[in-house]
């Protein structure tokens, strides 16, 4: 598509999560229309597009009629199939393109494809049998983290190798094979950047930002990133360098690791809007969202700047949206629900976003006061993210 989408075009959305909901709301704003293909009836996307067809993302007939109510088509998470991505490019322009997908959505591809392009990331190894799993183990040490290749998200889908005693359980408990292995990396701190790209190769990149997380699902979210200014733009030049590598149109999430000696490791990348940029819809002239639309409808990219600092705290679970009622009635605290009906433990629910006047976000205690009935949950002791 050489010139941009007109105002009343249709972007079709591959997915019915709350980021293809955000993403359908961002591109109203901007006269577009949205149709979600989803298996999910009443989902959170589906809930605030222009139309839906509901079905499988392998099913033909569905996808047909898909891309029949659709003028360009993008994709909101990556457990969504390739295949069904290439007959959809035969028939509309996909962006991000299929083939990217293909790299994200399998880790030894997206290792193999990071270190091709001089990206560092930690140790890793491809496992087919527990005498492999051994060797590697041998090469990389321990701890490391054992991984399916494919599918797994919030820690799903993962063992952590602490002992020799733990690689037979956990290799027979994770499927399909093959599996990758992983070093542990000791880290300082987790960051990511988040960058757009349009079809000139033209690129926007959101700052640095610093994540915690609690039992494997993103927790917190500073920006800036508390990391020394050497380490922040190297987070940048990385993510534009993968995004370069990959030739994306849309939008790119690298998550990295910094480690104790001031190294930054990529630990896994997602072409698609990211839980750690959600920040962005508050505190920045343009968001992440609109970023991403932007770039798939072919129009310019602004530059991705923020006018305020800001803590991004998801609502996860039964327990988190206990405190609605109090959250809604705080002063300061930008609520976002996302349509689900059902708070099951884990399932990201919504998130809150705190301002503050640029260079001036505050210290742990500050940042817990600033969160109201959601202090107490940021004081707990964390486990490590894997």
């Amino acid at each position: 598509m050489s010139t941009a989408l007109p105002p009343n075009s249709t972007i079709g959305i591959v997915g019915g999560g709350q980021l293809g909901r955000m993403s359908a709301l961002a591109a109203a704003r901007l006269g577009y229309r949205c149709h979600v293909l989803t298996p999910e009836a009443n989902s959170p996307a589906g809930q605030v597009a222009s139309g839906v067809t509901l079905g499988e993302y392998e099913d033909p007939v569905a996808l047909r009629a898909f891309a029949a109510a659709a003028d360009v088509i993008t994709f909101e998470f990556e457990n969504v199939s390739a295949e069904g991505l290439d007959l959809l490019a035969a028939l509309k322009p996909v962006r991000p393109a299929p083939a990217v997908l293909r790299i994200s959505q399998y880790r030894l591809a997206e290792k193999s494809f990071l270190n091709s392009i001089g990206v560092q990331t930690t140790p890793w190894a491809a496992v087919d049998s527990l005498q492999e799993l051994r060797e590697a183990v041998a090469r990389i040490g321990l701890p490391a983290v054992l991984k399916t290749a494919r599918l797994g998200y919030d820690g799903k889908g993962q063992a952590l190798l602490r002992t020799p005693d733990d690689l037979a359980p956990a290799f027979a408990a994770l499927s399909p094979r093959p599996l990758i292995l992983e070093g542990f990396v000791d880290f300082s701190a987790e960051i990511s950047v988040v960058v757009a790209r349009a079809s000139d190769g033209s690129m926007a990149a959101f700052d640095t930002v610093e994540n915690s997380h609690r039992d494997h699902i993103l927790d917190t979210t500073l920006a800036p990133a508390r990391v020394p200014e050497r380490i922040a733009q190297a987070a940048q030049a990385t993510a534009r360098r993968v995004a370069d590598g990959l030739d994306l149109i849309g939008l790119l999430a690298v998550e990295m690791f910094v480690t104790a000696d001031g190294r930054v490791l990529v630990n896994e990348i997602a072409p698609r809007p990211h839980n750690s940029g959600h920040w962005t819809i508050d505190a920045c002239p343009t968001s992440q969202f609109e970023m991403h639309i932007r770039a798939v409808a072919g129009l310019p990219l602004p530059p991705a700047v923020r006018h305020s600092d800001a803590v991004m705290k998801n609502l996860i679970g039964p327990g988190d949206m206990a405190l609605w009622t109090e959250i809604v009635a705080t002063p300061g605290l930008i609520p976002h629900h996302y349509g689900k009906v059902e708070a099951r433990p884990g399932r990201k629910m919504g998130h809150v976003t705190r301002l503050f006047p640029k260079g001036g976000l505050p210290g742990a205690f500050g940042i817990a006061a600033a969160l109201g009935p959601l202090a107490p949950r940021t004081t707990a002791t964390e486990e490590p993210g894997i």
